[in-house]
């Protein structure tokens, strides 16, 4: 596997493209930045490579996090092939059937990895997941994540080989048994106040906790911050459990907020009979975390060396990180070694299976590593 690795700020490009083989092109943005015109560009750079990006809540590139710039990698696989599948979705109602559609189109005797990247708004993620998992075999694992806009809310793209759109899912199968691919995903983030029981939830939309209102609820534990709804909801998300006092591990965004009927959108499920619980960040264990998802994804590698690891980490880390946010990206640097290019970016959702039930799932909160290498010619 190669790799060459491009940068675009307000200053242009960083440096010329020189691969002229490259199969697959990552590309993460800012939403403003992701123009039909650098599409073009890219394209251009690439002729015959797979285009696969989305806008972000900001761009992660080796190991620095940049805001509203384009991070690119270009890749060129030896013995991998890859296929890409996409579909488009009005609404959240429209996401397990995408997932099914998805994972059908893609499946295949030697299918390896699926590597999902999906509009972060309109589509609920749990349900996503859920449509690939009725589809896929038993060993088949997806990851990726939600697209970013910032801590804006208002408006997330996809690029699947045409320029970025929004209400895009964009699917890519690797294929064949020269790929070694490893993923983790962890957290960092402590809880705090009871639990609370889920008492009226539709899908990703909750209403009542213990049969109060739910958004009067948080706005009280929020105190002050209740005033920058939705964006503040970032730093106090919600853990999901079955029973009440057990660490369930999911992890919940809010991504919108209704005053009229006083309910709260999340980037997943909130399902009725669940319990909730608030939590808040603790700044060294979201670094650990992050070295913790970095470990985890090492493992399958069998001793080898990642080429390239995907870091997806949602925007709440980075806006409660501040200035350090830096050093989560250089811890998964720090594990993985200098050998693996490292791109990714800030998202509203995170696809992995469970770190402790190994099951696929929707996460929010969480640093997920997707890392992948090629093993030598027999």
């Amino acid at each position: 596997m190669k790799t060459e690795q491009l940068h675009r700020t307000t200053a242009g490009w960083n440096r010329a493209p020189a691969m002229n083989d490259a199969q697959l092109v990552l590309i993460f943005g800012g939403t403003g930045q992701l123009t039909p015109a650098r599409h073009a560009e890219i394209s251009a750079f690439y002729p015959g490579a797979i285009l696969l990006g989305c806008s972000t809540s900001g761009e992660i590139l080796d190991t620095r996090v940049h805001d509203d710039s384009v991070a690119v990698t270009a890749i060129a696989f030896e013995h991998t092939p890859i296929k890409l599948a996409r579909s488009q979705v009005a609404s959240a109602d429209d996401s397990r059937r995408a997932g099914e559609t998805l994972a059908g189109e893609l499946l295949a005797p030697d299918l390896r990895h699926v590597f999902v990247l999906s509009d972060g708004l309109k589509v609920n993620g749990t349900e996503l997941v859920e449509g690939f998992k009725a589809v896929l075999p038993r060993g088949i694992e997806v990851t990726g994540g939600l697209s970013g806009d910032g801590a804006r809310f208002q408006q997330t793209l996809v690029i699947a080989d045409e320029a970025a759109a929004e209400g895009k899912i964009a699917a890519l199968g690797l294929y064949g048994d020269a790929l070694v691919v490893g993923y983790g995903s962890l957290g960092g983030w402590d809880p705090f106040g009871p639990d609370r029981l889920i008492t009226k939830a539709k899908g990703n939309v909750l209403y009542e906790l213990d049969g109060q209102s739910a958004l009067a609820l948080y706005k009280k534990y929020l105190g002050d911050h209740a005033a920058g709804l939705p964006a503040t909801g970032l730093l106090f998300p919600l853990a999901l459990s079955a029973a009440s006092g057990e660490n369930g591990g999911l992890v919940r965004t809010i991504l919108a907020v209704d005053e009229a009927d006083q309910s709260m959108t999340f980037a997943g499920d909130m399902p009725e009979g669940m319990y909730a619980r608030l939590m808040k960040a603790n700044f060294d264990r979201l670094v650990d975390g992050a070295a913790g998802a970095a470990e985890v994804a090492k493992m399958p590698l069998a001793g080898g060396e990642a080429e390239l690891a995907i870091l997806i980490s949602c925007v709440g880390r980075k806006l409660v990180l501040k200035q350090r946010i830096e050093e989560e990206v250089e811890a998964v640097r720090d594990i993985l070694g200098n050998r693996a290019a490292l791109t990714g970016f800030y998202s509203y959702g995170e696809i992995s299976p469970h770190a402790r039930t190994a099951r696929c799932e929707l996460h929010n909160q969480t640093m997920t590593i997707t890392t992948f290498r090629e093993k030598p010619a027999a």
